[in-house]
């Protein structure tokens, strides 16, 4: 874990050693801090980093109707995001031994979070008809995402 200085706050004027989900809540009730870099792109999902320090980074997603991840992990991170506006559906996918992976779904709307852990693998897509915002927090900083994907025969395999 890394040592954080007391005086140590992240965009939102949170401290840094607080809940990634808590960070990411207090981010996204703050417009003002990141309305000036919204875009949308009709290709792919828009993603821009507003902070990243030896502990954390912060993301800011937007997401156009049917716009989504790969299935993934954070490298080992932990870490949470809130959607701002719009909702967005996460699909996480967790093997058990010789079984088949069991997928649950969950979806958030504007003002939840989902929070997350090392070895968390999911997918985050958006499935409603208005665009999404959302901002993410991951723990540490600099790790970077693995992909997956389910076998034919239904197991999960890391992407190399």
């Amino acid at each position: 874990m890394f040592a954080v200085p007391p005086n140590t706050v992240a965009l939102s004027g949170t401290p840094a050693s607080a809940h990634p989900a808590l960070i990411a809540r207090e981010l996204a009730a703050n417009p003002d801090r990141w309305r000036h870099l919204l875009h949308f792109h009709t290709d792919e999902r828009f993603t821009t980093r507003l902070e990243r320090t030896d502990r954390q980074e912060i993301w800011l997603m937007t997401w156009l109707p049917g716009q989504c991840t790969e299935l993934h992990n954070h490298g080992g991170a932990t870490g949470a995001f809130t959607v701002v506006s719009g909702a967005l559906t996460e699909y996480v996918a967790r093997a058990s031994g010789a079984e088949r992976p069991r997928h649950t779904v969950h979806r958030a709307v504007a003002g939840q979070s989902r929070v997350f852990g090392p070895g968390y693998v999911h997918r985050v897509r958006n499935e409603g008809p208005e665009p999404a915002v959302s901002i993410h927090v991951y723990r540490p900083a600099r790790l970077p995402m693995i992909q997956y994907r389910v076998e034919a025969v239904d197991e999960l395999r890391r992407v190399v």
